[in-house]
């Protein structure tokens, strides 16, 4: 996804979105230091102060710490983690089914459709 954001969201949800998946599919470790703000306003092509919000928010929610003059950090907190990809991913599959169900898909039309695209991959 990298820069090709959707218009329609913030760009800061969209990288935070980006780092969690980093976080989540083992790109970053627990523990592991996240490349700096300009570093990342690079990668993304994007304004320091968008990845700034972005890692603040981050912080907030506890997936990194900072750490004085050293930089920034995932969390170590697996439970953490796992609780967020959870979260994410229940949201996401929310969304798919309200989705499909907008089109006229029923439960069993919609696990059939899933279960095709799982199978054409």
């Amino acid at each position: 996804m990298k820069n090709s954001f959707d218009p329609n969201l913030p760009i800061y949800l969209q990288v935070m979105d980006e780092i969690k998946k980093d976080v989540f599919t083992h790109h970053y470790l627990p523990g592991h230091k996240i490349a700096s703000v300009r570093e990342l306003a690079l990668q993304y092509s994007v304004n320091p102060n968008t990845i700034q919000k972005a890692l603040s928010e981050l912080e907030r929610v506890g997936l990194l710490h900072s750490e004085r003059t050293v930089g920034r950090f995932v969390t170590e907190d697996l439970e953490l983690i796992d609780r967020l990809r959870f979260e994410i991913s229940h949201e996401k599959v929310h969304t798919f089914v309200s989705e499909m169900n907008g089109l006229g898909y029923d439960r069993q039309g919609i696990i059939d459709a899933v279960n095709e695209e799982i199978e054409a991959q």
